[in-house]
């Protein structure tokens, strides 16, 4: 069965473009396209898609607050942003919001696809290099790292092994590079993972990466590091 998809962009040419892509796949099939996140919005409730495609930076309805409210719904579709990152500072405040993760509009078609079905397993797609620059970002904030009310009460449930996994998670690093890192098996790493986002309470990676950070258990390269 074809994993439903809608897909948001205000430009017309791109949305097509992306839709064209996606629809010439046997497993994946286009169901609707939007302009803006207020259509998009509808659109997500009529048609019941497994993933949305969404743009940032739109009309009537930006692409933040419109994943806001769709994954605020019962039996949410996943969102898989796609940005323009030197434009659309606000991605990280998406992944806030419900997205499943983010690529850049520059992303090669097979990355996308692979994207999308990624997400639609319940899993997150970071794009590696972004992230950093994304972080860093959010770090520069005035409030950020400072959740000192409910921070060390939320990891009192992790055990060590599963604290240094998340911190792990949020260094961009997948369960094979976790593995190699720690000296366990990827399995091992997928069992810390899965316990770590119950006794958290959180959905997927992109998740425990924004909790990791706000906690201050990760922290972004200092200022004048590179951005790989």
């Amino acid at each position: 069965m074809s994993l439903k998809v809608l897909v948001v962009d205000d430009q017309g040419i791109v949305r097509a473009g992306f839709a064209a892509v996606i629809d010439a796949e046997e497993d994946l099939t286009v169901v609707g396209e939007a302009a803006d996140g207020a259509t998009a919005v509808r659109l997500a409730e009529e048609l019941a898609p497994d993933v949305i495609v969404m743009d940032v930076r739109m009309p009537v309805l930006d692409g933040i607050a419109a994943t806001r409210i769709i994954t605020g719904r019962e039996n949410a579709p996943r969102v898989l942003v796609l940005t323009t990152f030197d434009l659309d500072a606000y991605v990280f405040d998406a992944l806030r919001a419900g997205a499943s993760g983010f690529l850049l509009k520059d992303v090669r078609p097979a990355e996308l696809l692979d994207g999308i079905r990624v997400v639609a397993t319940g899993e997150s797609v970071l794009a590696p290099s972004a992230t950093r620059r994304l972080i860093g970002h959010y770090a520069s904030r005035p409030n950020a790292g400072n959740r000192t009310d409910s921070g060390p009460r939320e990891l009192d449930s992790l055990t060590d092994s599963q604290r240094g996994v998340l911190a792990l998670i949020a260094s961009g690093l997948n369960n094979a590079e976790i593995a190699e890192e720690l000296g366990i098996t990827v399995g091992t790493v997928k069992s810390h993972v899965n316990a770590l986002l119950r006794k958290l309470g959180l959905r997927d990676r992109v998740q425990a990466t924004i909790l990791a950070y706000d906690l201050g258990l990760a922290r972004p390269n200092p200022p004048g590091a590179a951005h790989l």
